[in-house]
């Protein structure tokens, strides 16, 4: 069904709002007014008005206080009427600069008015995919609101599956993956779906700490067990009892605590340092490491059996220049997330950005990812995030060529999975909004090595 051509019109001046109003209406517009004071008025819930015009003229700093806290809640585009004087002072020509979408003379002719009319509402349209992929963001990546992990991508889901099967058992779990790429994210995400979800979860990067700490740190210690030791000490492991320790940069456990670690997995006992007793601990162990241990356990670095112990299920996280396709989500994803700290005139990510990130080979994945989007939010001076907001020098862009045939199978795939995402993998409404039959799905899937999560079965074309 057709949207309605409805627009607000805000203006101090009755006068002037009369006649604007007149000019609109006999263009066609269906007008609702609103007139200062605007303190508590919302139009949010109004979704048939899609474009807002506000004459400027004659408005005071405090009005324009309030005109600014209106815009930034609403949903429309506005276009401001405003004469010289206006655009003189310093309130209004910012408010105009960073909220609107045109500015427009009061002796604009009617026909003008029209087209720049015309032209807002259809940008407003367009819009709406903006929102269809922050929308995305929320809802594609296997409960991504219970452990924020996001992602469409053939690479991602099937790590989200894997985290399903792990999770619903006691066996140790290996991650392995790039520095940056979410590997303790992932531990939460088991934790979070497991049978231990209601106890604790508690994280160590072995790497972080002196040798000397670690395995007080890890086991706890009795007092006077060495100088400083004036009371009992509680470990990691046994603070844990009944939850999930993730130990972050295994590889960079000192040698000579490896069998220690070796012993709790293979008794479920810890000694604490200085004591006897054997105590016994119930606690799931998720390891991860970004350097190769099968190279360490060669080199002697670190010991064979404590790898085949820690290494009964594996899970390898891919990084962001494997699914650069979840890269546009992403940055959405923490838009939102960072929401809080971003300037009040800043409404989005331009696409000119988006094109750098997808271009950019992300040597720190999504932590280089968020810390980039948090910057850019912040020093970003325009309405939307602007290339040079993320700080990525240009030679390290890499310009990658495809054929024609390459850029349609990557366009054909970009449409999938967006629709896949937007229909949470139901295959008939995805078949529905792209045109086609549902068997064209199941095959599109198959050949883009989309993960089938759907339970409908594949009609006849």
């Amino acid at each position: 069904m057709e949207v309605k051509q409805c627009c607000w019109v805000i203006a101090e001046d009755p006068d002037k709002a009369e006649r604007l109003e007149a000019k609109l209406q006999s263009l066609g517009w269906d007008v609702k007014r609103l007139s200062p004071p605007l303190s508590g008025c919302c139009l949010e819930d109004d979704c048939e008005c899609r474009v807002g015009v506000v004459q400027m003229d004659g408005m005071s700093p405090a009005q324009l206080c309030q005109l600014e806290s209106l815009i930034l809640r609403s949903q429309c585009l506005w276009l401001a009427v405003a004469s010289d004087d206006s655009l003189k002072a310093t309130d209004s020509r910012k408010l105009i600069a960073m909220l609107c979408h045109v500015v427009i003379a009061p002796t604009v002719e009617n026909d003008e008015l029209g087209c720049l009319m015309g032209h807002a509402f259809r940008m407003s349209e367009l819009q709406q995919h903006d929102t269809e992929q922050r929308n995305i963001a929320d809802t594609v990546a296997a409960d991504a609101s219970e452990y924020e992990m996001v992602g469409t991508t053939p690479a991602m889901w099937k790590l989200f599956q894997t985290i399903r099967k792990v999770a619903a058992v006691e066996a140790p779990v290996f991650i392995s993956g790039e520095s940056g790429t979410g590997k303790e994210l992932t531990a939460q995400a088991i934790h979070e779906r497991s049978s231990r979800s209601t106890a604790c979860f508690h994280a160590i990067n072995c790497g972080a700490l002196p040798d000397h700490l670690i395995q007080s740190e890890l086991f706890g210690h009795e007092k006077g067990a060495f100088t400083g030791a004036v009371q009992r000490k509680i470990g990691r492991i046994e603070a844990t009892d009944g939850g999930t320790l993730f130990l972050d940069e295994i590889g960079d456990l000192p040698f000579e605590l490896q069998v220690n670690l070796l012993r709790f997995l293979e008794t479920r006992c810890i000694q604490r340092v200085g004591g006897l007793e054997d105590i016994a601990v119930d606690v799931r162990i998720i390891a991860a490491t970004h350097v190769d241990l099968e190279l360490a356990v060669e080199e002697g670095r670190f010991r064979e059996d404590l790898y085949h112990r820690l290494n009964v299920l594996q899970i390898n996280v891919p990084p962001l220049r494997e699914h650069q396709e979840d890269i546009e989500i992403l940055a959405r994803y923490f838009f939102e997330r960072f929401a809080s700290e971003k300037p009040s005139h800043l409404r989005g990510i331009s696409r000119e950005a988006l094109l750098v990130m997808r271009q950019y080979s992300w040597p720190g994945n999504v932590r280089e990812l968020i810390n980039r989007m948090r910057r850019a939010m912040i020093m970003c001076e325009n309405r939307l995030i602007q290339p040079e907001d993320l700080g990525i020098e240009r030679r390290k862009i890499s310009r990658q060529i495809l054929t024609l045939e390459q850029a349609k199978e990557r366009a054909e795939r970009e449409a999938l999975v967006a629709a896949l995402g937007r229909n949470k993998h139901k295959i008939h409404p995805v078949a529905k909004e792209l045109g086609v039959s549902r068997v064209t799905i199941y095959r599109l899937m198959e050949k883009h090595a989309l993960v089938r999560e759907a339970n409908e079965a594949p009609a006849a074309d």
